[in-house]
């Protein structure tokens, strides 16, 4: 299957990128670096926004990789391609254009309407 194969290259280059961005053991342990730069104020003034920079893409990157975990998961039980609302298949062009939805366009556009 393509996108299994998509998706396990994808979570790679997620955890590459948390690896770059934060510190930690393991994904529940994950904390944005703080970048030292120096004593000076400008310098402290880098710092704060090197660390506010980590902070943003670590929780973007934390989102992606659940959804790529949770896609996963659906392939390995055997429910992914199909809506979780509606349970009809999502459309192929869908998933190829996003691997990791859960739910077909219909239901989505629908929730978004709320």
């Amino acid at each position: 299957m393509q996108i299994k194969e998509q998706l396990i290259q994808d979570r790679a280059d997620i955890l590459r990128e948390l690896g770059e961005v934060s510190e930690g053991e393991s994904n529940k342990d994950i904390h944005a670096k703080f970048p030292v730069v120096g004593e000076k104020l400008d310098e402290q003034a880098q710092e704060i926004e090197g660390y506010t920079t980590n902070l943003a893409t670590e929780r973007i990157l934390d989102d992606n990789l659940r959804d790529i975990e949770t896609a996963l998961a659906r392939i390995a039980d055997g429910t992914y391609g199909v809506c979780k609302y509606c349970k009809q298949p999502i459309a192929e062009k869908r998933l190829q254009a996003r691997p990791v939805a859960s739910a077909c366009v219909e239901c989505k556009s629908k929730l978004q309407a709320l």
